[in-house]
């Protein structure tokens, strides 16, 4: 069984998008930290991921988060998450994943693209 993983980029004012789709797992994940290692080398350090069509995402996901965000924060950059209460079909998984884990307050987050581009907004809370 073949599991579609997609990550598609854009920009919204000065911030750098990655639209995640699919499971972030074992597999999967190395791309993702690999686009977010390439725009971090083109030199944008305002990164918004939108994981709200994520429907899976297991421990090597959630430590791609983790270092994008440290990646970010040592070049005094700002990561910003997309999780919605309700994606990818039943709600969004990353968002219970991360509480779960207790590392969600570690996350900028936010309920949509507009609120995360968006210097005027205050991230949701944990």
């Amino acid at each position: 069984m073949v599991v579609a993983f997609n990550v598609t980029g854009g920009e919204q004012g000065r911030w750098a998008v990655l639209q995640v789709s699919g499971e972030l797992d074992l597999v999967t994940s190395p791309v993702l930290r690999q686009r977010v290692h390439d725009l971090v080398a083109e030199g944008r350090h305002s990164l918004v991921l939108d994981l709200s069509e994520v429907w899976f995402c297991d421990s090597s996901g959630v430590g791609v988060l983790i270092a994008a965000r440290r990646l970010l924060r040592s070049c005094q950059g700002r990561l910003r998450l997309i999780l919605p209460a309700q994606g990818a079909a039943d709600g969004s998984h990353v968002n219970r994943v991360l509480g779960a884990l207790g590392v969600r307050r570690l996350f900028d987050v936010h309920a949509d693209l507009p609120s995360a581009t968006s210097d005027e907004t205050r991230p949701l809370s944990a």
